[in-house]
């Protein structure tokens, strides 16, 4: 396979894994690094960038359904609603940094229904996913002896 189209394959794999949609990005990755076509750094920003993409889809996601906040059929008041957006303003939008984790997809989405920042959002999200393959990468090279 070539760089471009394992590097793209990477990117996509990450950022459907990111999705909420069932995928996994990590086994696509230690591919990659163990073809050794690309550098370290690039097969980590690929990832990186990809899966904060597939995030962002996610909080995009968020952001719509809490436009259906008044209808009779939301799960959540309106009052209720307001209430968890300044909780999770507060002490919740830190739950990104968990979004590399198993239940990380549903607090991305909770952080676009919460309103949180996008420029905070994406920082967060960016730096938990980039924190993830960075280890992957780390580990990775261990078992590979690099």
């Amino acid at each position: 396979m070539t760089e471009a189209l394992s590097l793209l394959g990477l990117f996509l794999a990450a950022f459907g894994a990111a999705t909420l949609l069932p995928f996994q990005s990590e086994v696509f990755f230690v591919a990659v690094q163990a073809g050794a076509l690309s550098g370290l750094p690039l097969i980590v920003a690929v990832a990186s960038v990809g899966n904060t993409l597939g995030s962002a889809v996610n909080y995009a996601l968020g952001r719509w359904v809490e436009r259906f906040r008044d209808r009779h059929w939301f799960p959540v008041r309106p009052a209720q609603l307001a209430r968890a957006q300044v909780w999770y303003a507060r002490y919740g939008v830190w739950t990104l940094l968990l979004s590399w984790a198993p239940l990380g997809d549903a607090f991305t989405m909770v952080a676009g229904m919460m309103r949180t920042p996008p420029w905070l959002f994406l920082g967060l999200v960016a730096l938990a996913k980039t924190g993830r393959y960075l280890a992957l990468a780390w580990v990775t090279a261990g078992l590979l002896g690099d």
